[in-house]
């Protein structure tokens, strides 16, 4: 399981299983595919589109075919020599279906559940009451409501009892079934066989005797869940056998769902919902009082507790089996800094895969969103990112600077409001603190008071100051997550990260006693730890809770939150990217290569994922706004004078916002189809108005979606449709989108060639080597014309012959997307053919000047060059920046000949005119063969 030579994902569904994905196997063999990488592939719930939601790790998603299709399509990748990359989830799994049967477990038995240890639960909450249960945030109004509405029903399933809501099925505790099955013996008494009275009463008297579900100590769940069960296999039994029984149950449970209109009648139904181990709750109650510890603020996504060896090996055998059979070649890791302990959940999977395969490592990359100058930790077995890191230091080059303050005065101006990206990203964080994440907050608040209150020095800190101290500091974090280990040891950078985020934290709120913030500085650093190992674990697990909280926090505040408020230059706004940051220098680019060269060479290189806001053509289109800011300003400023006859006001206020009417500017300028006549697609109006629609919510201003202002969302769609059919803002779009069309698409082709040559192994999302123009998920998700892509393919390969002219050809006809698809097929087969070179090659920045971007990579005799335009509209005046615009402008790319591998031109070195290098195509890889 050596790192692939390239990989490509696929999202896989019900829409487009194992036997698609075995459908275009040769095609992607065909492109120079080194391994398939998929979405997760394990059980999830049913109609995922996403597989994240996993329900069962021990068995392959039904909707996605079968073993044997497994089977037969990783063979195919096999027989191909190719790997398969598997895309897995261990830090929640999907509980709102109904088939998670570890959480239905739990509802039922609580904490005497085998797997209540396998959530992370607070079975002590702060909330008085709530000792022991477990809130259930599922109904659609306030629980009084939904019980007297008739909407809340016990229902009888053979022999077993549940509670119906809607759809949802949810699971009875065994002991309360006694309110329905004693009101049906006092009925059947001496009416029915006495054998079966008999049975009745003695599975009474054994539903009284079964431990109680907070008195059960672990070593004794598996004997009474044996007990249970065979408890409600007896009642199953009984009531199959004897009619009178089971008629005498059924009509209990007719006057258990009450009467609507009289409230009272209801009474025995709350009754027997309140011996539940769990609380219905209104949904909007989880933002302050849910106990379970969730992914991020889904509800329906509960985290488990990895950290547990027994929930490590149930979540991992079925990967383990693929693993062992060489099936799996690769495994991506989801949302890691959700983990208790990341570093030892990494070691604990690896050193289990190489006691599976000792002579295979494992290709091991991490879903890690990397701050401005953070790094992996050097101790960490695993071999790289997803690539967010390499996005942003890639998409920084097509930004150019020095148009930075005229088009950040020019947002401010139009949105009438002098904004930074950080002010707002720390607004954004302290909303999802107080709102989506409160209980999270409320729940370690309460920790730190007992804490505290444990120890003279500390006792007098209030649940007040505790709660505004840890806001603060969360609010005020640098980077997504320290790593401050369960023993105490930590590294200089957590210890920087913490300190730096007291003293902004201490700066801003002044009205927290300073103490405090040291008290809780000593708590996450675990320092003067007492000896009572009592209170010793309370603060360790304090610390680390932490940790796992403002992650998502920071997730939630920035990439939901900020990154739709903030919409200065929207290219930027990217996971792992810095709206903050106006664009980058090449040396920085060069930097960045460096450091993973010398660290993690096989990390994972990516521009498009189905986590990023915008596709990576889309992007590379909007940053060419900077190479002509005064057109922007002007088409922006011509187009008020439609915007203002299609807004509507709702709440004394114009909508939509114009911080939104800014951001839908973007978006279409960004995303106008390349293929586009006089009247705009449908579809497109469709995909822009329902992105709209999400990132209207996701800013949560004028509305969310937790509490939706359906006056505003109806304003905004009524402006996206009526501006998309207004025939001159159209027009005015279209000409505007059409003048960055061939710069953009030059971003997008050295965006490509530089992926390319660059250390580490580059990824193509689905589709993507085609111009992708997609929104955020779900537009990014659409099905993906793979005919079209094998029929272009075909006709690339068919020109190899004249490699120069098929070159020139595609690129004058690049709006079919053929010469991205040429640069990725050459690209990926020669990173095929000389896996080792560009797995160990050394990595040499070349001097190019401002709009060159060229580096060198070196292996013994060998060499690859690659060079790209950058900032070039200027100098090809909108066209494509080719041969002698130009001028005498040289590379020093050293001695020897070199053939572009795109091309077929030979050059000798050392010295290269770039006019030459870029005669045919905007960019070059250049091959020199030992």
């Amino acid at each position: 399981m050596t790192p692939p030579s390239s990989t490509y994902r696929l999202q896989l569904h019900s829409g487009f299983g194992l036997a698609d994905a075995a459908a275009i196997t040769d095609y992607l063999h065909d492109l120079g595919v080194g391994a398939v990488y998929t979405s997760p592939l394990l059980r999830a719930q049913k109609g995922s589109t996403h597989g994240y939601d996993v329900v069962d790790h021990t068995t392959l998603g039904p909707e996605l075919g079968d073993e044997a299709a497994y089977e037969a399509w990783s063979d195919g990748l096999r027989a191909r020599g190719m790997g398969h990359v598997l895309d897995m989830v261990p830090n929640h799994m999907g509980i709102g279906s109904g088939e998670n049967a570890w959480w239905s477990d739990v509802l039922e038995s609580g904490q005497a559940s085998r797997f209540a240890g396998h959530f992370d639960i607070a079975w002590e909450p702060p909330k008085p009451g709530m000792r022991g249960k477990l809130l259930l945030p599922v109904l659609g109004r306030p629980f009084g409501e939904a019980l007297e509405a008739g909407e809340l029903k016990v229902m009888r399933e053979g022999g077993r009892f549940v509670l119906g809501y809607w759809e949802r099925r949810l699971p009875l505790a065994i002991k309360s079934t006694t309110a329905i099955l004693r009101p049906a013996l006092a009925v059947v008494e001496g009416n029915a066989d006495e054998l079966a009275l008999a049975e009745l009463h003695s599975i009474l008297t054994a539903i009284d005797h079964l431990p109680g579900e907070a008195d059960t100590p672990p070593a004794e769940r598996e004997a009474r869940a044996r007990e249970q069960e065979l408890l409600k296999r007896r009642v199953e039994r009984l009531l199959e056998q004897e009619p009178a029984i089971a008629s005498a149950v059924d009509e209990r449970l007719k006057t258990l769902g009450g009467r609507e209109g009289d409230p009272r009648s209801f009474d025995a139904l709350e009754q027997l919902l309140n011996a539940q181990v769990y609380r219905l709750a209104y949904w909007r109650v989880s933002t302050e009082e849910i106990n379970y510890r969730r992914f991020f603020d889904v509800d329906e996504l509960a985290a488990i507790k990895m950290e547990d060896p027994a929930v490590f090996a149930a979540a991992h055998a079925k990967i383990f089996e693929w693993v062992a059979a060489g099936r799996v070649t690769g495994l991506r890791l989801d949302h890691t800094d959700g983990l208790y302990e990341p570093a030892a959940y990494f070691a604990a999977l690896q050193a289990e895969i190489r006691r599976l395969r000792p002579n295979d490592p494992c290709w091991l990359l991490i879903e890690k969103i990397l701050e401005p100058g953070e790094q992996l930790p050097d101790s960490w077995d695993v071999d790289g990112t997803t690539g967010y890191d390499f996005l942003g230091a890639v998409n920084n080059l097509w930004v150019a600077p020095d148009a930075g303050p005229r088009l950040t005065d020019f947002y401010q101006r139009f949105v009438a409001v002098k904004r930074t990206f950080n002010k707002v990203s720390h607004t954004a964080r302290l909303a999802i603190l107080h709102g989506s994440l409160s209980s999270e907050v409320s729940m370690l608040a309460h920790r730190l008071e007992r804490i505290a209150g444990g120890d003279r020095r500390s006792r007098d800190f209030t649940r007040v100051g505790l709660t505004a101290a840890i806001e603060a500091t969360i609010a005020a974090f640098p980077v997504y997550r320290t790593y401050v280990r369960p023993d105490g040891s930590h590294t200089p950078e957590d210890v920087a990260c913490i300190e730096r985020a007291l003293g902004r934290a201490r700066r801003r709120q002044t009205d927290v006693d300073p103490s405090v913030f040291d008290y809780l500085r000593d708590v996450l650093l675990l320092k003067n730890l007492p000896e009572d190992e009592g209170r010793r674990g309370e603060i360790v697990d304090f610390a680390m809770r932490f940790a796992q909280i403002t992650g998502p926090a920071i997730a939630k505040g920035v990439e939901d939150t900020a990154l739709y408020r903030y919409n200065r230059l929207v290219c930027l706004n990217e996971v792992g990217g810095d709206p903050g940051a106006f664009g980058g220098t090449v040396e920085a680019f060069h930097a960045h290569n460096v450091q993973q060269r010398r660290r993690y060479p096989h990390t994972m290189l990516a521009t498009s994922t189905h986590d990023t806001k915008r596709g990576e053509d889309l992007r590379c289109r909007l940053a060419v706004l900077t190479e002509v800011p005064d057109a922007w300003r002007r088409a922006v400023s011509a187009w008020g004078k439609y915007a203002r006859l299609r807004k509507t006001e709702v709440d004394g206020e114009p909508a939509p916002s114009r911080n939104d009417v800014y951001l839908f500017y973007q978006t279409v300028v960004g995303a106008f189809p390349l293929h586009e006549g006089d009247e705009l697609d449908p579809a497109f109006v469709d995909r822009v108005a329902a992105y709209m629609q999400k990132a209207t919510k996701e800013a949560k201003l004028r509305t969310s979606w937790l509490h939706p202002n359906e006056a505003y969302d109806a304003a905004v769609q009524k402006f996206v449709r009526e501006m998309l059919a207004h025939p001159e803002f159209v027009a005015e779009a279209r000409a505007l989108a059409r003048r960055l069309d061939v710069p953009g698409a030059v971003n997008s082709l050295a965006q490509l060639i530089i992926k390319m040559g660059a250390p580490g192994v580059p990824d193509t999302y689905q589709g993507s080597e085609l111009w992708n123009f997609s929104l955020v998920d779900p537009d990014n998700r659409r099905p993906v014309e793979f005919n079209n892509c094998r029929r272009l393919l075909a006709e690339i390969k068919a020109g190899e012959a004249e490699p120069r002219e098929r070159a020139r050809s595609l690129l004058a006809g690049h709006a079919s997307g053929g010469v991205k698809l040429l640069i990725t097929h050459v690209g990926l087969m020669h990173r095929h053919e000389q896996e080792r070179f560009y797995r160990e090659a050394d990595y040499v920045p070349i001097s190019g000047g401002r709009h060159v971007v060229a580096f060198r990579r070196e292996r013994g005799a060998q060499g690859l060059v690659c060079a790209v335009p950058r900032l070039s509209r200027g100098l090809a005046r909108g066209g494509w920046p080719l041969g002698e615009v130009w001028g005498d402008e040289v590379i020093e790319v050293g001695p020897g000949r070199w053939r572009d591998l795109l091309t077929g031109v030979v050059h000798d070195g050392p010295t290269l005119r770039v006019a030459e290098v870029f005669a045919d195509l905007p960019g070059a890889l250049l091959w020199r063969d030992g």
